[in-house]
């Protein structure tokens, strides 16, 4: 929108004179209707992350979708006419429509308590992320590799690929989410942020923000 403004500090990468695309991405900053929102990188548990200025983690728990899809070919719904058995029952997820072998991944951290073929819904996998989030991918036409019973996951893993088992038209994901057990459209969840910067981090996370700042100020 007219007065809306981003800045980023990054590095470009040649061979030459030929350039090879974004590297690391140093410091960014987005003014939208009047508000604007700094990221700061940070390494915490293992894995740089963005945060906003007050040490707010900037990356949500999950991901908007668990693949890159075609179309959407089916939504949540209470009372959906079965393509194949011709009733009308629930659907408590959302069809992804997408190639075969297309990667599906895990939309958020967490432990897999399910990868085996149950009937209609084929070969699925199913994820706990805490206590009370759990999404299931069904119809796969393989697992991913190390994904088994017991397995824990992170955010973007390749948990398995889309195909056609079970009761199924054709190759696509559903992909279905629980809350406290019960199942909601996958459509509908506001995401939460993950943990924000903890304690023992806050003195590099503040040394970060200064630079980040500074360089930010350059430009």
């Amino acid at each position: 929108q007219k007065g809306d403004s981003y800045k980023v500090f990054y590095e470009e990468l040649f061979i030459d004179d030929k350039s090879l695309g974004i590297g690391k991405i140093y410091g960014a900053q987005f003014t939208w209707t009047g508000k604007t929102t700094t990221a700061v990188p940070l390494i915490q548990d293992g894995k740089e992350t963005f945060f906003d200025c007050e040490g707010n983690s900037l990356r949500k728990a999950f991901l908007k979708a668990p693949l890159k899809f075609s179309r959407i070919s089916s939504r949540y719904s209470s009372s959906r006419l079965h393509p194949i058995l011709r009733i009308r029952r629930p659907h408590f997820g959302v069809d992804y429509a997408a190639p075969v072998g297309t990667p599906v991944q895990a939309i958020g951290d967490g432990k897999i308590i399910s990868a085996r073929t149950e009937n209609g819904s084929g070969k699925m996998v199913k994820i706990v992320h805490n206590s009370v989030y759990t999404t299931a991918y069904l119809h796969l036409s393989r697992f991913g590799s190390g994904v088994f019973p017991g397995a824990f996951v992170k955010q973007g893993d390749i948990i398995g690929y889309v195909g056609s088992s079970g009761l199924s038209t054709g190759p696509h994901l559903d992909f279905r989410f629980y809350q406290n057990g019960s199942p909601v459209d996958p459509l509908s969840i506001e995401a939460p942020p993950v943990e924000p910067v903890s304690e023992e981090n806050m003195g590099r996370f503040g040394k970060n923000k200064k630079v980040v700042l500074s360089l930010l100020d350059t430009f």
